[in-house]
Parts: structure tokens; sequence; C-alpha cells
């Protein structure tokens, strides 16, 4: 637990780096993660932070540790995650968890509100000196049920994937985490994981 909180204060210090990105107040963070994104055997740092008026966006800062010991501010990108932050609607808290591989997964979840309930995870991955979207899983019910749930599970790096447990192929890509957008088609497997 000292080594996280240590972690986070150097993370949340004033830098160069982040000075050049939206403002990062420490109230404003909401979760944190811990693991090796480089695989260089040292811990590295994820924060998902509020950065802007829309409470509703959330920014994903990730760090990587140097040669010194100290953290570096690797990415930032604002705006990047749906959720609700502090004081917020209960059931669509955005969540970050490093995973024992080294990756990062980024969930999403709309469990509150409407008929449409779904969650939504991004897997991170560092490939060649970038963080790109490795793995994409979607899952949807609707509460009156009258429409069948979803259920999606797809390794973009591949192109392969499920879909309600059944195998599926689709282009591969690698999309850099700064350019990964939403909407249906912009994407290789949202056409796939979301009911048209």
């Amino acid at each position: 637990m000292r080594v996280f909180v240590v972690l986070l204060a150097l993370a949340l210090a004033p830098s160069a780096s982040l000075a050049a990105g939206p403002a990062m107040a420490p109230g404003n963070v909401i979760d944190a993660a811990v693991g090796d994104w480089n695989k260089d055997g040292k811990p590295d740092l994820a924060l998902l932070a509020v950065t802007s008026a829309d409470d509703m966006a959330i920014g994903v800062y990730l760090y990587l540790r140097e040669d010194n010991g100290l953290l570096k501010l690797a990415l930032a990108a604002p705006d990047k995650v749906w959720g609700s932050a502090h004081g917020g609607i209960a059931g669509q808290e955005p969540g970050l968890k490093a995973l024992p591989n080294g990756s990062i997964a980024i969930t999403e979840q709309n469990s509150a509100i409407g008929r449409d309930r779904w969650e939504q995870t991004r897997t991170l991955a560092y490939r060649n000196g970038q963080f790109v979207v490795a793995g994409y899983t979607f899952s949807s019910y609707d509460t009156v049920q009258e429409l069948p749930p979803l259920n999606c599970d797809l390794n973009l790096l591949s192109g392969k994937g499920t879909l309600n447990g059944k195998p599926v192929a689709f282009a591969a890509r690698t999309i850099a985490l700064q350019d990964w957008k939403d909407e249906v088609g912009s994407n290789p497997g949202l056409v796939i994981c979301r009911k048209k």
C-alpha cells in the first residue's frame, strides 16, 4: 500500500510533461492501477481522472518508470472514457485494472439507467512504443427482455473473437488508444459487438 501511495503522489506532482496537457487536480483522480506496462521489470502507473467541465468524460493517463526511478507521462488521453465520477450516478462508474500479463483493462458501464444495460472493456497493451487497444469486450441486455442479450470478446490484434459464444473473424488492426472512437463503424469489431 505504501508503494502505491508513493507512486500516486509522484504521478500527481507537477511536471513539464503534465503541464503541457490538461490540468489534473489530485481530487479529480477516480481510479489507479500499478503494473509493468512495458515489461522492463519496473512498476508503471495508470490513472483515470476528470479533466474537463464534463464530469462524464474521463481522461486516461499512462506513466512509465524511467531508469532514474521516476515516473514519466507516456500518454495523456483526455475525455477518452465515459462514466460517472465523484458524486455521480451509481452504476456508471468506470474502472481501471492492471492485468497479470502487463496489460491494462479499462471498463465502462451502464447498469443504472434505462432498459439497455451494458458493459465494455478495452484492454490496452504496450506495443512498439505506444499503447494500443489489443482487446475489446462488450455485453448488453434489455431489462424488459424484448431484445436478446449480446456478449462478445474480440482480440483486435489477431482479428478473432467470439460473439454470443460463436467464433467470429474480422479485419485485424492496430489502433492506438488516442485514435480509438466508440462509434460503430469507426473500429473493427464494434459493428460485430453492437446491436444494429
